[in-house]
């Protein structure tokens, strides 16, 4: 007999459709739909599940594109103390990739945070009399 059984050992997240499982050339390029990704609902019996995104990438650049970062000093610190801080809560591995990516959404909806910060670097500053 080769092969698992069907049953409780299954894995919840793979395909079940007739769909090779080799990579398409698409998936290898990492050139994929991310649109359909962030929205992947599987259906089981009477309940709709929303597989997490960090269940149903093949790693932490899938679906994202590349953005060069610069960090000061005092920045790439805090950064660090809060990957691990993080880590602790979850008592589990984060991803640097995952965390910058959250720490680019909260701050999207912290503008006038952001702003603030902006201002202390010296944005909207004029030297107009």
């Amino acid at each position: 007999m080769t092969g698992m059984k069907e049953g409780a050992g299954e894995d919840p997240f793979a395909d079940n459709g007739s769909e090779s499982s080799n990579p398409t050339e698409q998936e290898k390029t990492g050139d994929t739909n991310a649109e359909s990704k962030a929205t992947d609902v599987r259906q089981t019996g009477q309940q709709q599940i929303q597989i997490p995104y960090k269940f149903r990438r093949d790693g932490v650049q899938d679906g994202r594109s590349r953005v060069p970062l610069f960090l000061q000093e005092d920045t790439k610190r805090a950064e660090r103390d809060a990957l691990r801080e993080l880590e602790e809560r979850f008592d589990n591995n984060v991803s640097l990739t995952d965390l910058r990516e959250a720490l680019v959404k909260v701050g999207l909806q912290h503008l006038d945070e952001a702003k603030d910060n902006l201002e202390q670097w010296g944005y909207g500053m004029t030297f107009d009399e």
